[in-house]
């Protein structure tokens, strides 16, 4: 029988692991760090393939070199290479999007395509990623079944640049749809907040809903560090 291994942080891929892995052929891995990635590598489990569907860490060369690594990118690649694609994607007013199964490679989202599909980018970052991890779930199982063979990327490169905490702060006169796509974008498990920062407090938010003409969000207020 063949062994799979799931790469992926956050607890609703955990979750959605439990859930899916129960439903197709296999014996199924889940992993959620480099460390578990490679203790379960070296356990003499030899995966057909290893997905990676929301991976934070750049994949070391011996191991994209000697298994076959499939991931899940949020862009239309050759268009969005690099890190924080949603982020980058939904401040760019992008509404929609595709996600790529790619196969990885050492350069970071340069490796040759299995598949894409349309993935709509309405919603909170949290709830963008649970409909992500659903979805690669379905695109692993067609390589799977298919034993999709990788074609070469095509197209003009764009590249994103991977976002630090500092990049969450609004930015002045933004619109109010502006502002709530600011909050939504970062609003899931271990990302850093949408913020402001005035007369030494920093306000960050989340949950925000906006309807007629009025933006709605929890705010948490902290006294800045360096006041």
């Amino acid at each position: 029988m063949n062994n799979y291994i799931v790469a992926a942080i956050g607890h609703w891929n955990k979750d959605i692991f439990e859930e899916k892995s129960e439903t197709l052929d296999g014996n199924w891995h889940f992993v959620s760090t480099p460390e578990d990635l490679t203790a379960t590598l070296n356990s003499n489990i030899i995966p057909t393939y290893i997905f990676f569907f929301h991976w934070r860490w750049i994949v070391p060369k011996h191991i994209t070199q000697n298994y076959e690594c499939v991931c899940f990118h949020m862009t239309d690649v050759p268009y969005g290479r690099g890190g924080s694609p949603l982020q980058n994607l939904i401040v760019r007013g992008h509404k929609d999007t595709v996600l790529t199964a790619l196969q990885m490679e050492e350069g970071v989202d340069t490796g040759p395509v299995y598949l894409k599909k349309s993935l709509k980018l309405n919603g909170t970052a949290s709830e963008i990623y649970k409909r992500t991890s659903l979805l690669s779930w379905e695109m692993a199982g067609k390589i799977i079944l298919n034993s999709i063979v990788p074609q070469k990327q095509k197209g003009p490169v764009t590249e994103f640049r991977r976002r630090k905490p500092e990049d969450s702060e609004i930015p002045e006169n933004l619109s109010l749809e502006k502002i709530y796509d600011y909050i939504r974008m970062l609003d899931a498990e271990d990302y850093p907040r949408a913020f402001i920062q005035k007369h030494g407090y920093k306000l960050e938010f989340e949950n925000a809903h906006l309807k007629e003409n009025k933006l709605v969000a929890k705010v948490s207020i902290k006294i800045k560090k360096d006041s």
